[in-house]
Formats: structure tokens, sequence, C-alpha cells
């Protein structure tokens, strides 16, 4: 029997009487942390070195740029259902950290079957595919990631990415989102705005077994300032929010893309990519529009008719249907089509 250990987080306790995004007196809040004025100053310095927005306003007090939902495991794993439950091995939650898939490569493998996870409040070197850089407001978005033992890795991993990204639409319709799209290999989109991301990881040795990392950035939601930031990089983006009819809550979304990852793995394990396929074509935002496929420094221009049973882009040009694989290729809409 698998046992599920999920730990709390230890939030600096002024961000956690900040959360609420009400502004609140330098004199209540050393009162509540039995501390000096001048230590709850110190701390609020702490929290800006780490890249949180707290606003001072003059003989008012503080409080954070917005209101925050700070990771909770007992709300997380509450979305969990039983089979969900049954192969989560470990659950850590952590306030900071290089890279939740930097961490979790670096540690031993779960057992077969079964998934440890790490998902951090602040991530200083989170990455997307490629490379780049994944940034995200601080309790704005879920930076999650996913060991799992793979058996098969010349198997399960080509097409894996979609798999992850049709768990990731489930996971946002449980939370009431509509509209959701994915993009080609590995991104979550609302209206051709990329809402999130998915990035693999593998650590294997000759003949073994493999640890597959799997990490998920998703927005949640995005304060204006934030989407403008992140747009002036010439970026599109979105958020769960833009999708719902109400804000969804930040754990209830990470329990539900954890829970619908876990599920999706063991079937994904049995049947492969073919379980998950219909699926991801009613799903892809890209199916019958002109796209551009980069491969190394040449650009192949189409339209995009989806992907084959191994889970390779499939792009109709001038030459035919040529067939492409995540790992050496890049997709985007053509320029007309954005």
């Amino acid at each position: 029997m698998v046992v599920s250990a999920p730990n709390g987080i230890e939030h600096p306790p002024l961000l956690v009487l900040l959360s609420d995004g009400e502004l609140h007196s330098g004199e209540w809040l050393a009162k509540e942390l039995a501390q000096t004025r001048a230590a709850v100053w110190k701390g609020v310095q702490r929290l800006r070195a780490t890249g949180i927005e707290v606003h001072a306003v003059a003989r008012r007090g503080y409080r954070l740029a917005n209101r925050v939902e700070l990771l909770d495991a007992r709300r997380i794993t509450a979305e969990l259902t039983e089979e969900g439950r049954a192969h989560l091995h470990g659950l850590e939650l952590r306030y900071e950290v290089d890279s939740t898939n930097t961490r979790l490569l670096a540690a031993a493998p779960p057992p077969p079957g079964t998934a440890d996870v790490c998902a951090s409040e602040l991530q200083h070197a989170g990455r997307g595919r490629l490379g780049r850089r994944w940034i995200a407001p601080f309790g704005g978005g879920i930076a999650m990631s996913l060991g799992w033992t793979c058996s098969d890795v010349v198997r399960t991993l080509p097409a894996l990415s979609l798999g992850v990204g049709v768990a990731v639409s489930r996971a946002l319709a449980r939370a009431g989102a509509q509209g959701i799209t994915l993009k080609w290999p590995n991104d979550i989109w609302f209206r051709d705005r990329k809402l999130g991301g998915v990035l693999i990881e593998l650590r294997a040795e000759s003949g073994g077994p493999a640890h597959v990392v799997i990490g998920v950035g998703i927005n949640v939601s995005l304060p204006a300032q934030a989407r403008r930031e992140i747009e002036a990089g010439g970026a599109a983006v979105a958020a769960a929010a833009d999708a719902c009819a109400a804000p969804p809550s930040r754990n209830a979304v990470a329990g539900a893309i954890l829970d619908e990852l876990l599920s999706m793995l063991v079937r994904y394990e049995r049947l492969g990519f073919s379980a998950f396929r219909d699926e991801w074509t009613t799903l892809d935002g890209l199916r019958d529009r002109p796209a551009e496929v980069t491969v190394g420094g040449t650009t192949i221009r189409g339209v995009a008719r989806g992907v084959d049973s191994d889970g390779a882009l499939l792009l109709e040009t001038r030459d035919g249907l040529q067939r492409f694989v995540s790992g050496e290729a890049s997709l985007r809409l053509s320029a007309g089509d954005a």
C-alpha cells in the first residue's frame, strides 16, 4: 500500500498576515507577531528581496499588491480522488526553490506506479521549453513538478507532453474554465494566448527504468501590471481566471492538476497516447490553421493538420504532408492568423 505523505509549508508569518491584501498598520503587525515595528519593517524588506511586492502607505501600514491564496497541502490533497491518493508517494510544498523540476531530478525516483510532487510559492530559476525562463507573479500561478518512474521510456516519452496537456485541460475544466485549447507540443492556451506550459525532463541509466519529471507552470490569475510587463516582452499571455466565470481557487486548481496527472500517467503507461489522441485533437488550437514550424534555422510554412498516432505534428505544405517531432521543432501561428 502506498502511503501519501503531504507536508505543510511554513510561510513567513508576516506574509500570512498580509496575504488578505488588506492594509495593516505596523503597530498591529508588530503586536500579532510579538515583534518590534523595526522588526516588521525588516520583515517587509526580506519579502521584497524575494520579489514579493509589498506596498507601504505612510502612517497607515503595509499591504500586498494583491490578495494571495497561499499554497495549502490539505486543500490541494482534498481535490484528489481515492485513486489519486493511492498513486501519490510524496508531496512537498516549499516557500522558495530554484526550480521544482531540478529539485525532483536530483532526488531518488519514486517507487514504480507512484509519484513524488514538489510545488513552490517562489521559483527563482523556473524554466520553460528550449531553455526559456518561466516568469509568474507571486501568488498568481502554480509551479509544480511531478516525478514518475517510467519502465518503457522509448514508448512513453514521445507524446507524453500531449497527454499532460489533456490532463491539465481537464483540471482547468474542473475549476470552471471554458475555451481552453492546446498548442503542440506543450502549451496551454486560452484565445491563442499562453496560459501555461509543460516541461518534461529525464534522468535515465542504460538498461534501467527512467526517472521522468513533468513540470507544469500555470497562470491562475494575472494582475494588470504583471500582464503588461510580460506582454512588453512580446508574449501573449492569459490566466485561468480569464476563462472562468468566477476567480478559481489556486489550491483547487493545483489539486485538480495533480489528480488529473496521476490518473493520466497510470492510463498512459498502460495504453499510450492512443488513449488521449481523440481528446487532444478536439483541444488542438492550431488544427487547420496556417502555421510555421522552425527546425534549426529553417522555417517551414503550411497548415497544421493535427498529430499522428505517435504525437508528431503534421503540417501540410506545398511539398506534401510533413511530420515533426517535439524535440526538434518549434511551432507558432503564421503572422497573419495570430
